[in-house]
């Protein structure tokens, strides 16, 4: 029969005991973390979520109490009531804060036992994400994973005080609303009272926000739920975190000031890693010319090189035929990348391919001379032209995509990114900020549609709003983006503040009469009462937290997470409900297309 912890108050926790508390006597509660059996006396690292205290069992101190440690696992939940002594000479443990001190245990008591687990709760085992988020209770136990979700919240923590020294009120805003366009498809709840009727788990609380404004509140902000029901890949999630803020009366620039203030206090505070602001900025335009992505990484160079007018010259029929179909050839200098193995360029050319080009045209710079398949191709001036106009050196290899614009751009993104990684470039514990501004307000969907670059709240720029009715595609977005090391942490905008502008970006976008006052009249309206000048941004705090950590995932730094297949292994949701439930909803699921 297991013990109770009735009568035995916890002094301390595991990780807080040291050479000032000799002699004292302590109660410890925790999980079993190691047990080991020396003949005579018993030893186990007593673990909690502060670190970890050795206990030792010596029948000479308690008889009753080793017999009872001789059932021990790991695991184990226990508590223990002993004396704090000091560590035998060598046999100090400078790896621990607790490490100079031992606790003689006089009483013990098992509050839990512990099955054999799935995997040990060790860093140093590598294991599987499945089996991970299985057990995710478990993995949490292990001290990285502790670690992590302790950062995220000293930083939640640390954004809320700044931002209240700052004068933003904190206001909540609903998750069940309208089910409103904004970029993604919306998580629909239907209403049991309200029969064929549908609530929406919000994208973003944009239109709230946005009536916060109008409400006079001037500074709000929350770290908020928000729900996207999308393709997922490793820094997306059905539902994510973002630090939302808005203001009224304010420019760009405003918005740029806080944020950077902000940033620079939170790193400061939480990793004591000094910034300098303020954050460079980079036009749209220039980031996709020159880094292939509106997300660059700026740890590293590797600039992307446009050679189409060299490409045009030679017989090349790779180069050739894409450009008589009206695309380009564009490169990239990895430099000292002639050291990579024939493997790893053909690992480089399967990445390229799986992001939609038909293959890279590579070339080696040793010694003077140039190593390629392809250089039978070329005129020895022609070589020498290209080596030139890429700047390349020995041990340098020049990679080439030949494709339309689009393709070329979104594939030297990729493989430039790949090639930072290969070489070792993107350097870890170096935080690189950026922001990117000059965003089109309109773009063209794969039907030929105008469709909103970001959403269809942002403001155009002034000078640029007479262009809405014939030039619609060179309107600019007073929008920007904030990115950490090649990963968009947050974006945000000026937005429309008055009906007659935000009608019209309606209508550009398609959305008619009546299905303008449908979704958005009660918004309409508001904008018709005072509504001030006013702007935003909304950053994903499991995409910041990640950042700080240095962590590809976010799943890594959120405590319960889904797959990429937005699946729960520890709950097994999403799953059937029963018939019942279906019923008082008004909901018949159609038997051909449920995979059950």
């Amino acid at each position: 029969m297991l013990d109770t912890a009735s009568g035995l108050k916890r002094t301390h926790n595991c990780g807080e005991l040291n050479k000032k508390h000799l002699g004292k006597q302590v109660v410890l509660m925790g999980w079993v973390n190691v047990r080991r059996d020396h003949g005579g006396l018993i030893f186990l690292d007593l673990r909690d979520r502060t670190g970890i205290t050795q206990v030792v069992f010596n029948p000479q101190i308690s008889r009753g109490s080793h017999q009872k440690a001789e059932e021990i696992r790991n695991e184990y939940v226990i508590a223990i009531r002993g004396k704090v002594a000091e560590r035998p000479p060598g046999t100090v443990n400078q790896n621990l804060s607790t490490g100079q001190i031992e606790v003689l245990a006089e009483e013990l008591r098992i509050l839990n036992q512990a099955k054999d687990l799935p995997f040990e709760i060790s860093d140093k085992l590598e294991l599987g994400e499945e089996l991970r988020l299985r057990y995710r209770y478990l993995d949490l136990r292990r001290p990285e994973m502790r670690e992590k979700l302790i950062l995220r919240h000293r930083t939640a923590k640390t954004v809320r005080d700044f931002l209240d020294k700052e004068g933003f009120l904190e206001i909540e805003t609903p998750f069940l609303t309208k089910s409103t366009p904004e970029g993604a498809r919306d998580y629909l709840i239907p209403s049991r009272v309200n029969p064929g009727k549908f609530y929406a788990l919000p994208q973003s609380p944009q239109l709230f926000k946005q009536l916060l404004m109008v409400a006079g509140m001037e500074k709000y902000f929350q770290i908020v739920k928000c729900f996207r029901d999308e393709d997922l890949r490793a820094d997306r999630q059905p539902e994510h975190t973002q630090i939302d803020m808005e203001m009224s009366f304010v420019e760009p620039e405003d918005i740029f000031n806080l944020v950077e203030n902000l940033i620079v206090h939170l790193f400061k505070s939480v990793l004591d890693v000094a910034l300098k602001i303020p954050f460079p900025h980079l036009s749209y335009e220039e980031s996709l010319k020159t880094y292939g992505t509106d997300k660059p990484d700026t740890r590293f160079g590797l600039g992307i090189v446009d050679i189409s007018d060299l490409a045009g010259k030679t017989n090349f029929k790779i180069f050739t035929s894409a450009l008589q179909k009206g695309g380009k050839v564009q490169g990239i200098n990895a430099k000292g990348g002639g050291k990579l193995s024939k493997k790893d360029i053909k690992d480089l050319e399967d990445l390229v391919i799986s992001q939609g080009a038909k293959g890279v045209a590579w070339f080696k710079v040793a010694e003077g001379s140039i190593e390629s398949p392809f250089k039978k191709f070329f005129k020895g001036e022609e070589l020498k032209e290209l080596v030139s106009r890429m700047e390349a050196k020995d041990e340098d290899l020049l990679l080439f995509i030949a494709d339309k614009d689009d393709v070329v751009t979104e594939v030297l993104g990729e493989l430039r990114l790949e090639l930072g990684r290969k070489l070792g470039l993107a350097e870890k514990g170096r935080y690189q900020f950026l922001w990117i501004v000059g965003f089109p307000l309109l773009q063209l969907d794969d039907e030929g549609r105008w469709d909103a670059a970001h959403h269809p709240f942002c403001m155009p720029y002034e000078e640029d709003i007479p262009s809405l009715e014939k030039e619609p595609g060179r309107v600019r977005a007073k929008t920007y983006d904030l990115v950490l090391n090649g990963k968009e942490l947050g974006t945000g905008s000026i937005r429309i503040h008055f009906r007659e502008l935000q009608e019209k970006i309606f209508k550009i976008l398609g959305i008619g009469e009546q299905e303008m006052n449908s979704k958005f009249g009660f918004f309409l309206q508001a904008l018709e009462y005072g509504a001030p000048p006013h702007g935003g941004i909304a950053i994903g705090l499991d995409r910041l937290v990640a950042g700080m950590g240095g962590w590809e995932s976010i799943r890594e730094v959120i405590a319960f997470p889904k797959t990429q297949k937005a699946i729960c292994p520890l709950t097994e949701s999403p799953s059937p409900v029963n018939s019942k439930q279906l019923k008082e909803l008004h909901i018949t699921i159609d038997k051909t297309a449920a995979p059950w």
